[in-house]
């Protein structure tokens, strides 16, 4: 016995050796999160901590071995430090691995949607092969025994339910098994399937399916090939006679297994006791949680006997040969039942004198015991108890040959199940001897001869009401002659195919195995490209992988040329050899036409996909003009950054319009028809990028601008200074709000029109230039307003210097009156400078300056 330590006390183990009579503790230098047993070696142990580390035990925990605290991503099947990289051009999504088995299952992200892909014993992974009209939401790997994988797929119309799927041998190829199985969401978010897997007897599976809005139980014995409703009893506990007549009354069972290891489920089974069921259910038209009993099969589901009329958990003693019941209750309790009989009868035993709240029940670990851990509380305050219960005592001797009897498995009294008959031996009634290792005895008789009933829908057909199975819509059937060579042969299929573990002989076999036909020779026809990630965009640089297929004409004289649209092509002699697709790296960005060319004796096919190429955007500005005149269209335009990514799409926004205005260029005229200010924005789109900028523009009935420019040397004695560009582009808009405000007050009606024909210089007089004049044709200007405008920015320039350039600026010499021989300081250039024009009464004050400069240049 093991138990482990509260890790929020201390980190240990407690082991037994002497079935729980002694403990010995052992520390651990690590939290355990779980723990998880070899299934042959007793011993053997591997731990998983808190800190995602793994370790192992070969001596009962005794002792610790470190195995992985890092792991690498690399291709399964050449897992080396050399090639560490992924087989597919996408990430695999996280949490998706899936080992079981000779499979393993990941899922990878292609255009928007999960592909599933499949390796089988552990070589290249291939995308699973689904029927072509299924639009799956969700896949759940269900069972994978006998070289065959069970998948339950949930459709895009579908909520509360899967759809059960069965692939051949190698998992790529599906076809449907039962639609609409009941799902639910388990305890810790996983999804729960209600399909049951008999333990004991390969092929047998309970499900239940939404029938017209009811919930319904029905059973395969042949793995979903035919399914049919569960006979109910044909008595009560009492002895009444049950009247249930399929299909509106049969029995339903509840097929949820138990996620805690201590608890028994809604339903059992075991491989040491075939044809043993032990669920929880109903009997009625469909499957509820009220009035729910324990019923007990004993042939593999043809007959069910009702045991209990509330909810126990049976557990599974001396290899099946006998069974223990526990009340399933909240209420303590002491008894525990004990049935020799399969259930047909039970004896009651004490199994403590002071009554128990049970938590749970340790069964048998091992094949050879009997005995059986409950372990729980006396009270909801006191510790947790365990009792040790050993049925030894009860069985008096080794079981010979004499104690057992033969059952044959049968459907409905059908006993060629899965092509063979299976005879199995199991204990007599009442019974009460020790089961040795491996007494269930399954013997096997001679192979049934094969009926339509062996054979399974073959991947591309479908079923029909006849039972016939026939091609589905979406099927080309010639694509069955996949790689054929011109003169050989080929496995054509007739729709059907024996199902794996079916060991039918003889008789219809060879009507419905597929028939060797030669190779069709014709022109190639039906060739289909695309992306292995299903899109038309891809980055620059990185891989593109494409993938090719031809419905017709496939064989070894047909190539294939692949022309990627850059210049570059490449050719191959035989389709079949890139089946894993053909890679191709751009350099430029842009859009590219991509070809693919099958060609032979007898004809050829082309086909043709536009590839758009793009690099990441990072940023996108929009430029337009501050102030504007209405009713006068203005341009609109954009910079990217880079300036290169590939086709872009621009949307443009104006004020709060709910509609964009779609270009494939970035500049765009544009007129407003409304004074004031007005909000533009636009989004720049490439592939899955989108970047976004925005500009307010302020819109006036007239204006004119007029143009302040300084000395050219700026730039050289002031190279990368921008704070002088801020404070004369202050002190300027300051300087025309007085002026505009003091003007308006002076003349009411007058234009704000300035013809500013004076010298802007620096302190040097070799460094003069006349400013230049923008609009100023117009010859009634207001002379007061000139001189005040003269005036006040001259003397706020005046002040600027004397208060702003004391201090020393890197690359700028510093004016003082006392060395007038070195070179001074020089003004920037100032543009941009609007003047709304006042009609009537209402003085209309300055409401936009707007002053820019250029740290390249030395005007703007």
């Amino acid at each position: 016995i093991m138990l482990l330590t509260d890790p929020e006390v201390e980190s240990s183990l407690l082991i037994s050796l002497d079935e729980g009579a002694s403990y010995q503790k052992y520390s651990l230098a690590f939290d355990i999160l779980s723990l998880l047993f070899h299934p042959e070696q007793e011993d053997w142990i591997l731990a998983y901590s808190h800190d995602q580390k793994l370790y192992v035990s070969v001596e009962f925990g005794r002792r610790w071995q470190l195995v992985h605290d890092n792991y690498i991503t690399c291709k399964l099947q050449n897992c080396s430090d050399g090639n560490k990289s992924k087989p597919f051009p996408g990430f695999i999504i996280p949490n998706s691995l899936v080992v079981q088995d000779e499979y393993v299952f990941i899922q990878v992200p292609v255009g928007g949607q999960s592909v599933h892909y499949v390796s089988y014993k552990r070589n290249a992974f291939y995308p699973m092969k689904l029927p072509k009209y299924t639009l799956p939401k969700d896949l759940q790997i269900i069972s994978t025994d006998d070289n065959q994988v069970v998948a339950a797929i949930q459709d895009w119309h579908q909520n509360d339910s899967y759809n059960l799927y069965m692939s051949e041998s190698r998992g790529l190829f599906f076809t449907l098994m039962l639609e609409d199985v009941v799902s639910s969401g388990g305890p810790e978010g996983n999804i729960m399937i209600d399909l049951y897997e008999v333990a004991g007897i390969k092929g047998v599976f309970l499900s239940n399916k939404v029938v017209e809005n009811q919930v319904k139980t029905y059973i395969t014995y042949n793995k979903g090939r035919d399914w049919r409703l569960l006979q109910a009893p044909a008595t009560d506990l009492q002895g009444n006679k049950v009247y249930c007549e399929k299909p509106y009354c049969s029995l339903h069972l509840h097929l949820h297994v138990s996620e805690n290891p201590y608890t028994s489920g809604n339903i059992v089974s075991k491989d040491s006791a075939p044809g043993i069921i032990i669920a929880s259910g109903v009997v009625g038209p469909e499957l509820t949680n009220a009035n729910v009993s324990i019923f007990i099969t004993s042939d593999a589901g043809n007959t069910w006997r009702e045991v209990f009329q509330e909810e126990y958990s049976v557990f599974f003693l001396n290899q099946g040969g006998s069974l223990v019941a526990i009340r399933h209750t909240p209420l303590p309790i002491r008894h525990i039942w004990l049935s020799f009989d399969e259930g047909r009868n039970w004896d009651k035993y004490s199994f403590t004198s002071s009554p128990l709240y049970v938590d749970g029940v340790l069964g048998e670990p091992g094949e050879d015991t009997l005995i059986m851990t409950i372990f729980g509380h006396f009270s909801h305050r006191s510790e947790w108890q365990l009792v040790k219960i050993d049925f030894r005592s009860i069985f008096q001797q080794r079981c010979t040959s004499d104690d057992y009897l033969t059952w044959q498995l049968h459907n409905e009294g059908e006993v060629c199940i899965m092509g063979m008959k299976r005879i199995f031996q199991k204990l007599k009634a009442n019974v009460r001897c020790v089961k040795a290792r491996d007494q269930y005895i399954s013997q096997m008789s001679d192979s049934c001869l094969c009926t339509e009933a062996d054979f399974e829908c073959d991947y591309g057909f479908e079923r029909q009401i006849d039972g016939t199975c026939a091609p589905a819509f979406w099927f080309v059937h010639s694509a069955t002659s996949r790689d054929c060579i011109t003169g050989d042969s080929f496995l054509n299929t007739t729709g059907y195919h024996r199902a794996l573990s079916n060991n039918c002989t003889e008789g219809n076999l060879l009507k419905y195995s597929p028939r060797r036909q030669r190779c069709p020779s014709q022109a190639p026809k039906g060739l289909q490209l695309f992306t292995n990630e299903g899109t038309l965009v891809a980055t620059l640089g990185k891989n593109v992988t494409f993938l090719v297929f031809l419905e017709e004409g496939l064989g070894s004289m047909t190539s294939i040329t692949v022309d990627f649209g850059d210049g570059t092509a490449i050719s191959y002699v035989n389709i079949s050899s890139i089946d894993d697709g053909v890679k191709h790296i751009y350099s430029k960005v842009g859009i590219y036409q991509v070809s693919a060319t099958a060609n032979n004796a007898l004809g050829f096919d082309r086909v043709v996909l536009y590839l758009h190429v793009s690099c990441q955007l990072e940023q996108v500005q929009l430029s337009a003009p501050s102030v504007v005149i209405k009713n006068k269209a203005v341009n609109l335009t954009t910079v990217l950054q880079p300036s290169d990514v590939g086709t872009v799409t621009y949307y443009w926004w104006f004020d709060n319009k709910t509609e964009p205005v779609v270009t494939l260029s970035g500049a765009m005229p544009f007129t407003f028809s409304k004074e004031g200010t007005h909000t533009v924005t636009v989004q720049a789109s490439v592939g899955n990028t989108v970047h976004q900028d925005q500009k307010r523009v302020s819109v006036y009935d007239y204006f004119r601008s007029h143009v302040l420019a300084f000395s050219s040397n700026l730039d050289e004695l002031n190279p990368g200074v921008s704070e002088w560009r801020e404070d004369i582009a202050r002190v300027v808009k300051n300087c025309m709000v007085q002026v505009s405000f003091s003007a308006a007050g002076e003349k009411k009606n007058s234009k704000f029109l300035y013809n500013l024909g004076l010298h802007m210089c620096s302190f040097s007089p070799s460094f003069c230039f006349k400013a230049p004049l923008v609009d100023s044709s117009d010859s009634g200007h207001s002379g007061t307003a000139v001189i005040m405008l003269v005036s006040v920015v001259l003397m706020g320039l005046a002040a600027f210097v004397i208060y702003k350039f004391k201090r020393k600026i890197p690359g700028m010499n510093t004016y003082t009156t006392e060395q007038p021989d070195k070179e001074q300081e020089v003004i920037p250039s100032v543009t941009s400078i609007a003047v709304p024009n006042p009609e009537g009464d209402k003085l209309t004050a300055l409401d936009h300056v707007d002053v820019q400069l250029d740290s390249k240049s030395r005007g703007v």
